[in-house]
């Protein structure tokens, strides 16, 4: 039986900290989008905190003294369960479209994202999937075939929502757990061609897909159509300059900006607190990154070295994608940025994670 020790203080406060800053900028970026369509300036600041933080933080604790093979006891049905969920988001009476995406599950007065209870439950699967698999993760039919079957049968939902910003970033968790498991590089390559060549076809035989990266390979096209949002992104990250127009005061989250409190938020970042400010929040995912990867590294057994690695990825992959896509260095994704975008779903399974994560800090070999 190993002993537990504390839990990884850097990377619960670097955790609190994002939090702490995530609702500072919803109250501040959500200002007007609350006022024109609630006629409160902080109904999305409190909603936020009353239907994602705090139910978020009871997660945190309470799963963070839950032992962590509790997990690998129940990931298999967890896991199906994510995938029930999925499904039922094209089940009418259960489904919610917005923007003409089925992405949200509507189960009587309440709703929620299945993908991101998907993103946990599969870095769980998988972790407790490939434990046992050690050799045989190198070989094609016993590691390959079936880790690409469990992906594609993942991926064809996400697809199908569509939601490719979430595909992408469940796909990097996936390989990063298949790799740290002992896979073949030229399987992981594969699967890489595999991957790009999908990613071709995605974007050529949809429209809007095809819009949005001719958009990405020059912002100025179209800037009142489907380049509006990173055009205008990119006025308001360029309007911050070093220290920012200081908090509160950005102009693009009235009604300029779409999405301002969400896959946007950084932007606003960027215009109110400037560089130093974005400088700031890539510093507290760089430090988690660093932490989290540490625990992976001195983590007791291998389902939690792969746990590890999977809820760290999942972190670190979805920031970087967020802060890219809207900074102009990738196309456009919409999903959100960890800890500091709106939406109580993304949070609470977030932390939920982070809970799982501290637990097997606890018992980590060199603290």
């Amino acid at each position: 039986m190993l002993k537990a020790n504390q839990s990884d203080k850097p990377l619960l406060y670097a955790i609190l900290l994002l939090i702490i800053f995530g609702l500072m900028m919803v109250a501040s970026a959500g200002v007007a989008y609350s006022e024109s369509r609630f006629g409160d300036s902080y109904y999305y600041f409190k909603h936020q905190l009353f239907f994602g933080v705090l139910p978020g933080l009871v997660a945190m604790l309470a799963v963070q003294t839950v032992d962590y093979n509790f997990w690998k006891k129940i990931s298999f049905p967890f896991f199906v369960a994510s995938i029930l969920f999925l499904i039922l988001v094209f089940v009418p009476g259960f489904e919610t479209k917005i923007y003409g995406a089925s992405r949200w599950l509507r189960l009587g007065p309440f709703s929620f994202q299945p993908s991101e209870m998907l993103k946990l439950a599969m870095i769980l699967y998988l972790a407790a999937w490939l434990e046992n698999r050690t050799e045989r993760v190198k070989d094609f039919f016993e590691g390959l075939a079936p880790f690409l079957a469990i992906v594609a049968m993942v991926s064809f939902l996400l697809i199908k929502q569509p939601d490719i910003g979430t595909l992408g970033v469940v796909i990097l968790i996936a390989l990063s757990i298949f790799f740290v498991s002992g896979a073949r590089l030229s399987h992981l390559a594969l699967l890489g061609a595999a991957g790009a060549a999908a990613l071709v076809a995605l974007v050529k035989f949809e429209s809007y897909r095809m819009s949005r990266f001719l958009v990405f390979l020059h912002p100025e096209l179209d800037p009142r159509g489907i380049g509006y949002q990173i055009n205008q992104a990119l006025l308001a990250i360029g309007s911050g300059g070093i220290l920012g127009v200081g908090l509160g005061h950005s102009l693009q989250k009235f009604n300029y900006l779409p999405e301002p409190i969400g896959d946007s938020i950084f932007a606003i970042i960027g215009e109110e607190l400037g560089l130093v400010g974005g400088i700031f929040l890539i510093g507290l995912f760089v430090l988690v990154a660093v932490r989290g990867f540490h625990v992976a590294k001195n983590a007791p057994d291998r389902f939690s070295r792969l746990a590890a690695v999977g809820i760290t990825g999942w972190i670190v992959f979805q920031a970087f994608v967020n802060i890219a896509a809207i900074s102009g260095l990738i196309p456009l994704t919409g999903i959100p940025l960890p800890f500091i975008s709106y939406g109580g779903t993304s949070i609470i399974f977030l932390m939920a994670g982070v809970g799982i994560l501290l637990n097997i800090s606890k018992y980590a070999e060199v603290k």
